[in-house]
């Protein structure tokens, strides 16, 4: 999918590529979900499914907080306090710890309600609020939401079948 120029595509690849990724999520195994197996935010390690959606909650309501933090005129630390864009591994480790004791499927809902809510701000928002100008260093509010939304269900879900593949454990999963 090409990079999002403007907010009715940024609607869609954030829509298109959660609807494939959750669709995948909805289906694993409930036993499968805490296995340690998929490949890790962090070189040379390991997460499980939950941790991965962990991961993606962590993401969704960040944004949620620059998106709230801009709309309060409040400045925002980027990526979030106490970590630098260097170190998202170590924000990453941060999200699994954070929901660690929010079961899967509260974890989906959740990712699910913060999605939806990013949608909401999205097509509250103009084309040149979210294009226009720069809103962090050089990137606009659009592509900020996209490199922090959108993309990361389009590569969770492809960590996700390859890892799905690995374990062949949907019957029913689409074709690669």
């Amino acid at each position: 999918m090409p990079v999002p120029q403007n907010k009715d595509e940024l609607l869609k690849a954030i829509e298109t590529n959660y609807r494939i990724l959750i669709r995948d999520l909805r289906e694993i195994p409930e036993d499968s979900v805490d296995q340690r197996s998929l490949d890790g935010h962090v070189t040379r390690s390991q997460m499980s499914v939950t941790n991965l959606v962990a991961y993606l909650v962590g993401w969704n309501e960040l944004v949620l907080k620059w998106l709230a933090k801009d709309a309060a005129g409040q400045p925002i630390d980027f990526p979030d306090t106490g970590y630098k864009w260097n170190e998202l591994g170590k924000l990453a480790q941060r999200f699994y710890r954070d929901y660690n004791d929010v079961p899967y499927r509260q974890l989906l809902d959740r990712l699910d309600s913060a999605k939806r809510e990013i949608i909401a701000i999205v097509e509250k928002s103009s084309d040149e609020r979210l294009y226009g100008s720069a809103w962090h260093e050089k990137w606009p509010m659009g592509r900020m939401i996209q490199f922090n939304a959108s993309s990361p269900y389009d590569n969770a879900r492809k960590r996700l079948r390859k890892w799905i593949k690995a374990q062949a454990i949907l019957r029913n999963s689409q074709a690669f």
